[in-house]
């Protein structure tokens, strides 16, 4: 424990094992909790390029804001979720409690402010937890490694009504004893699934208000779920790379379709080993607007998958800072020019944080810099941080050692991200629901952050932000009854509900998707 922090029940540091029979993986250690929130000092110089970063176009680095309010939970920033009114909402960790980030009427979230939310039921006070915005606006959330700091892998869970502000119990899938630190996604036909983070038991739901129905799949998993994330294809598929078979060399990948509810080994393994061979940790999987994903692993290594051709490819170790560097359960986000921004730090568990843009060109041409960072970063390791993607084009990062702040980077969105509103009523009314639009896009080419396995913070969803043109105040529609996975180019929709709040006159509406915004197209608001 750091002199003058305040303590909480500190779980001790042990090595991950495969798991058989009711045996757990063992935990990550859990930092003690800093007695202040948010910017702590001067930040870093910006942009400082490694000597072994590839040669290509240059990274310019973005810069980091503390909000004008710092977290106001009682115990440490946890997973940030962006709600589909343009709101965040982030956990408190460890607790049952949530707090809402509103942005300002300009849309500024650094200049936004805190209010406490409905707390989950009683005796749920997760962390390292599954979670998701479902396609009707509601929020999932389910298991987690510890209960109040103390580690338990329950099989709590509940879901979040966004419009009465109320959370409500969900049990577990028949049979389960754990869910622990568990992988979710939101599948293309709009249903979650979830897996059990200790074994080969996987579930999808059927929702009905908040009512939750489980129905076995997954079947012909290689390999329990343990330490390992899902990423969406834009086929639809989802892919793996297990983290519990073969360790110690490439890995084994498997793909799960929804069409067979199976899931299939793949002949082609990663290009060089990704998951570490003693903790049994794998860094975050993002998938780009160029259609391939990039592989941060919990070794110094990465790995670009192109899902065409189902072909791996090395790409460049990461920089050697302070230590050799790996990303062992770190959060990754893809900014809108299609870079990806990882917190990264020096051995499984280790501190001090280093922060990375990386820009993959193609399979073979992958450039990576070192970029600013936050001050908490020294006191770190990359596990600790969470980033959400902002309708603004700005990562919001939170950290288990009590810092929140803003990165804004500097590239511009990439072609291949815009979304495109094609039609909008003319005319909106203030309080009216079920307003339609339509374009193409709506789900966006990537899912914004990823983690390695125990948090999921995806944004591939529209939101619709109207601006008055008097004031150039803004005010977000809550979108609702979308399409889900990743869009393909057909045309889509998405109904939204304008709030009674939002100014009005002549105003222009976009459609926002993983803070990539289309061209707008006017409205007048009455």
């Amino acid at each position: 424990m750091r002199s003058g922090r305040v303590s909480v029940s500190i779980v001790a540091a042990a090595t991950a094992a495969l798991l058989s029979g009711s045996a757990l993986a063992a935990h990550r250690p859990l930092t003690p909790l800093p007695g202040q929130h948010g910017h702590v000092g001067p930040y870093k110089p910006a942009y400082t390029a490694p000597d072994n970063a590839p040669a290509g176009a240059p990274i310019q680095s973005g810069t980091w804001h503390a909000l004008a309010h710092g977290f106001p939970g009682t115990s440490f920033p946890d997973t940030p979720l962006l709600l589909t009114d343009g709101t965040v909402i982030m956990h408190d960790g460890c607790t049952a409690d949530w707090y809402r980030l509103t942005p300002d009427n300009t849309g500024s979230y650094r200049n936004g402010t805190w209010t406490k939310i409905a707390s989950m039921p009683a005796g749920y006070t997760p962390l390292y937890f599954a979670s998701a915005v479902l396609p009707d606006g509601h929020v999932m959330v389910n298991g987690g490694e510890y209960l109040s700091c103390s580690a338990t892998w329950t099989n709590k869970g509940a879901i979040y009504d966004v419009v009465a502000n109320t959370w409500t119990n969900v049990p577990p899938p028949s049979g389960w004893a754990n869910i622990g630190d568990a992988q979710s996604v939101v599948r293309t036909d709009g249903l979650y699934m979830l897996a059990d983070c200790c074994q080969t038991k996987a579930a999808y739901a059927t929702i009905s208000g908040t009512t939750v129905t489980w129905t076995t799949t997954g079947t012909a998993k290689g390999d329990s779920y343990d330490e390992e994330g899902w990423t969406q294809l834009p086929d639809g598929t989802v892919l793996t790379v297990d983290a519990n078979r073969g360790l110690g060399s490439p890995n084994f990948v498997e793909i799960y379709s929804e069409a067979t509810g199976a899931w299939t080994t793949q002949t082609n393994k990663t290009a060089t080993s990704c998951a570490d061979a003693s903790s049994h940790e794998i860094g975050p999987a993002s998938l780009l607007p160029n259609g391939l994903v990039f592989q941060l692993c919990a070794t110094n290594h990465t790995n670009v998958y192109d899902p065409v051709s189902g072909t791996w490819t090395a790409g460049p170790d990461l920089p050697n800072i302070d230590g050799a560097l790996d990303s062992a359960d770190g959060p990754a986000v893809v900014l809108p020019d299609g870079n990806v921004l990882a917190q990264v730090s020096p051995g499984v568990f280790n501190a001090p944080s280093h922060f990375l843009e990386i820009q993959v060109v193609d399979a073979s041409t992958v450039n990576i810099a070192q970029v600013s960072e936050p001050a908490s970063a020294p006191s770190q390791s990359s596990y600790e941080g969470r980033f959400v993607m902002l309708p603004t084009g700005e990562a919001l990062w939170g950290s288990d050692v009590g810092d929140v702040e803003i990165y804004t980077p500097k590239g511009k969105a990439a072609k291949a991200a815009k979304p495109k509103l094609k039609s909008i009523p003319a005319t909106l009314t203030r309080g009216s629901t079920g307003n339609v639009a339509h374009g193409k896009r709506f789900n966006g080419v990537s899912f914004g952050a990823t983690y390695g396995d125990d948090a999921q913070m995806s944004t591939n969803y529209p939101l619709v932000r109207i601006t008055n043109n008097s004031t150039g105040h803004v005010c977000f529609a809550r979108t609702h009854d979308y399409d889900t996975g990743i869009s393909d180019g057909s045309s889509t929709s998405t109904q939204f509900d304008v709030p009674s709040s939002c100014e009005t006159g002549a105003s222009t509406a976009v459609v926002i998707v993983n803070g990539v915004s289309s061209a707008a197209l006017p409205v007048t608001v009455n």
